[in-house]
């Protein structure tokens, strides 16, 4: 019997006697023998399978991915289905990965923005060597028409001028004049290409070409010496134009910007126009890998300028010369170079003036006869070269480089002698003379550097990039301007004889801009609607004032589930202006003289803009259209205060002022007539600003209210007949005497009111190429037409002349601008 008391003694001689009784048991023996042999058989079929498996047969695959245009797809990815085996490739396109081989297995090719493909593998052994093409996503409509209207999640707009082809246009630019029709823009003369947006003035808007910002002259001071626009109507592919919360890819100017994107041709296509305005050339042939286009064009405004009230020899001559090459050797690279020469030259020999104003009850005459010219010159010269790096069709860099060169002359020597009257009667209110000098040079050049790049992924597209300017002006000027009202000199003083302007300018200016900006552009679709945000920033420096800048900006769109018609947008963004040389020039008088200098301290000015918006699509008849609508405020500050006269901006020279606009623009656009688009504008606005300090007065481009009208139309039963019109009305501007303050402007000018007509009938059509002998082989179409320049001869103001007399009574004498016109024109197209 076993002791119960727990002592090692014990407990070893319970162990002992355990495991005796085990050894005399036969039966648990037995027992044991069995599980033994049991053990010894499984550890052997184990062992064997075991043997098996580190024997299982493996198999190398390997090949290359290529695209539809046999170019390798770096980053493509190759995977076994239902397995983890698999491999991206590399920048030649080649793959290479180990898998356990297997009866039946299925390799998936992929790649964003490609289809997928498969190849199923029976039982391969060793090594398998594969090459497969990805076809690019794409969607053929194979002849069906669409007729929907792009739904816009940006404030970018796409502007189609296809109408605007067929009609005439006074001032040379056919794509700005275009964009005056447009909600939130602008104008007050047919000469001039400028254009108001939003309260800003010409130089706040932005004009990109291929992605390259383009420059015009600086010296320019009225329409009838501006010439020819820089952008070439026939070369342009697609219009881009936003009115505000534009994205940080742009650059810095606060107010717009107007992107334009050149045609690449495959095939041939031609052009020949000429009218009584001028004449134009254009032909462009291309390939797959190759694209070349010229243009010549050449403008003359004599006819036109003819129906102002001043006569005389107006000789304005404006020719140009543009090409864009394109050459993409593999789908890897490409390379874009761009030119432009430009001449404007503009002659005039006034003879005589003789103006009416005032009201019927209160109808005065003004007569002036002239001696004297003026010789003016501007002579640009614009070059861009670009080299893009395909890795794919979702990443790409791009090398930018860009040169612009301005020689200007401006020359005259105007004598005048006036009579100021009442209509009928010969008794003067006011007789003197004047004189206008001015002896002004300017050379300035700008070359831009810089790097782009962009990366897309599923949801994301990534743009950034680094620029480096370098701008140099130097400028020789001098002007001055003398009147005498009934024999005294003005302003007049009894010891000496001053003149009532004159200015005194010799500066250089040779600065750096650095910039960065950086910007995403995030899409998701989720039960409730979809959603784009773009959002980025920008970061300069300036070195002539030492300023570094940074400006965030964002747009959210949101298109909701329950009615995918309707989108939803907010943009908002801090933009700064960095003064070129005309805002950095004040100016300083001694002893009656003014001398100009350029200032070291002055400061970028800043706009920051709020825009709310909304686009609703609807049909009518089958027939689409779309409502849009944008409500804006921009806070305005460091602003540098500005007079205009005619298109000239002549700044106060230092950041003084604050301000404000704020207002709604809305807009109709769709087929009103099938098969061809038109739109209206409407758009209310206020802007505001307060000078050191001061009670707040209108800014030079307050105009209250604007609406715009592009409509066209054809012929019922025919597609020979096409006729455009497009009307303006804008609020008048603000004006006040000539070289005075702001706070003087207390006058408004009449309302700008004007409505232009063409009509285009198509002498030949072959399209469709169905004339294949003679002459008529060689044209597409050949179109003739008629335009009617202000069809209702309404007498529009552009600025005022001002007459003095010798108690300083001032009398407001109208500059209006041209008067009803016919012009013909004829337009071969190859």
């Amino acid at each position: 019997m076993l002791n119960s008391k727990n002592t090692p003694l014990t407990s070893l001689n319970s162990f002992f006697m355990f495991w005796y009784n085990i050894y005399n048991n036969t039966s648990f023996i037995n027992l044991m023998k069995r599980n033994v042999r049991k053990y010894l058989n499984t550890t052997l079929l184990l062992w064997l399978l075991g043997v098996t498996i580190g024997n299982a047969q493996t198999v190398v695959i390997k090949g290359k991915v290529v695209d539809d245009q046999k170019s390798p797809l770096e980053l493509a990815q190759v995977r076994v289905e239902g397995t983890g085996c698999g491999a991206v490739c590399n920048l030649k396109g080649e793959f290479r990965f180990t898998c356990e081989s297997a009866d039946s297995m299925v390799v998936v090719f992929s790649m964003l923005g490609y289809e997928t493909r498969k190849r199923v593998l029976n039982n391969p052994v060793d090594s398998v060597t594969m090459s497969v093409m990805l076809p690019s996503l794409g969607y053929e409509l194979g002849g069906v028409e669409v007729t929907d209207i792009r739904r816009q999640t940006s404030t970018m707009t796409d502007v189609n001028m296809e109408d605007m082809r067929h009609m005439g246009n006074a001032s040379g630019g056919g794509v700005e004049r275009l964009i005056t029709s447009q909600a939130g823009v602008s104008t007050h003369s047919e000469l001039s290409s400028q254009y108001n947006v939003r309260g800003g003035s010409f130089d706040e808007n932005s004009v990109y070409i291929n992605g390259i910002e383009v420059y015009r002259p600086l010296l320019i001071r009225s329409g009838q010496q501006e010439g020819l626009s820089i952008i070439n109507p026939d070369m342009v592919e697609r219009i881009g134009f936003s009115a505000g919360g534009f994205e940080a890819k742009y650059g810095e100017k606060m107010s717009s910007v107007l992107d334009i994107t050149y045609k690449k041709v495959k095939g041939f296509e031609g052009s020949v126009s000429a009218s009584l305005l001028g004449a134009s050339g254009y032909v462009c042939f291309g390939s797959e890998k190759f694209s070349m286009s010229h243009a010549v064009r050449y403008k003359t405004m004599k006819n036109l300028l003819g129906t102002m009230d001043t006569k005389g020899e107006y000789d304005p001559r404006d020719f140009d010369y543009q090409t864009y090459i394109s050459w993409s050797p593999s789908q890897r690279w490409t390379f874009d170079l761009m030119g432009v020469i430009s001449n404007n030259d503009y002659e005039f020999t006034p003879s005589d003036r003789t103006t009416k104003f005032g009201t019927s009850s209160d109808l005065k005459e003004f007569k002036v006869y002239f001696d004297g010219s003026e010789q003016d010159k501007f002579h640009t010269y614009f070059g861009a070269l670009s080299i893009t790096h395909n890795f794919n069709k979702m990443n790409s860099l791009t090398f930018n480089w860009s040169g612009f060169k301005t020689k200007e002359r401006e020359t005259y020597d105007i004598n005048g002698e006036y009579w100021l009257n009442n209509e009928g009667d010969d008794e003067s209110l006011g007789i003197g003379t004047y004189h206008e000098h001015a002896r002004n040079r300017l050379n300035a050049s700008m070359i831009n550097v810089g790097i782009t790049g962009q990366n897309r992924f599923t949801n994301h597209w990534l743009r950034y990039g680094m620029l480096m300017k370098m701008e140099k002006v130097d400028e020789t000027m001098r002007e001055w301007e003398m009147r005498d009202s009934a024999g005294y000199s003005l302003p007049h003083t009894a010891d000496r004889l001053d003149l009532i302007y004159n200015m005194v300018s010799t500066n250089s200016e040779k600065s750096k801009h650095y910039e960065l900006y950086f910007q995403d552009t995030y899409r998701k679709e989720f039960a409730e609607g979809s959603l784009v945000l773009n959002y980025g920033a920008r970061l300069t420096h300036w070195d002539w004032n030492k300023e570094t800048l940074f400006s965030p900006r964002a747009t959210v769109a949101f298109t909701p589930a329950k009615n995918d018609n309707l989108t939803y947008r907010f943009s908002t963004g801090v933009y700064y202006q960095t003064p070129f040389y005309k805002e950095m020039r004040d100016t300083l008088k001694t002893n009656n003289n003014t001398v100009a200098f350029l200032r070291d301290d002055i400061k970028s000015q800043r706009s920051i803009h709020f825009v709310l918006g909304m686009e609703y699509k609807f049909r009518v008849n089958q027939r689409p259209f779309k409502f849009t609508a944008e409500a804006y405020y921009k806070a305005l500050s460091n602003l540098v205060p500005y007079n205009v006269d005619n298109v000239r901006v002549v700044y106060y020279g230092g950041n003084i002022a604050k301000g404000y606009a704020t207002g709604l623009d809305l807009k109709i656009y769709g087929e009103f007539v099938p098969g061809t688009d038109s739109w209206l504008s409407v758009g209310i606005m206020k802007t505001e600003e307060k000078i050191n300090g001061s009670k707040y007065v209108p800014r030079p481009t307050d105009q209250r209210l604007n609406c715009s009208l592009f409509f066209s139309d054809y012929f019922p039963t025919t597609d020979r007949w096409k006729m455009t019109l497009q009307a303006h009305y804008a609020g008048g501007l603000p004006f006040g005497p000539p070289h005075s303050g702001r706070e003087e402007q207390v006058f408004r000018m009449p309302s700008y009111r004007r409505v232009d007509i063409g009509i285009s009938y198509r002498l030949l059509k072959n399209e469709d190429k169905h004339i294949y002998t003679g002459i008529g082989r060689a044209f597409r179409n050949i179109w003739l037409g008629v335009d009617a320049f202000n069809i209702l001869d309404i007498s529009n103001v552009n600025s005022y002349y001002w007459v003095t007399d010798i108690t300083n009574h001032q009398y407001a004498v109208p500059n209006y601008l041209t008067r009803r016109q016919i012009n013909a024109r004829l337009l071969f197209e190859f």
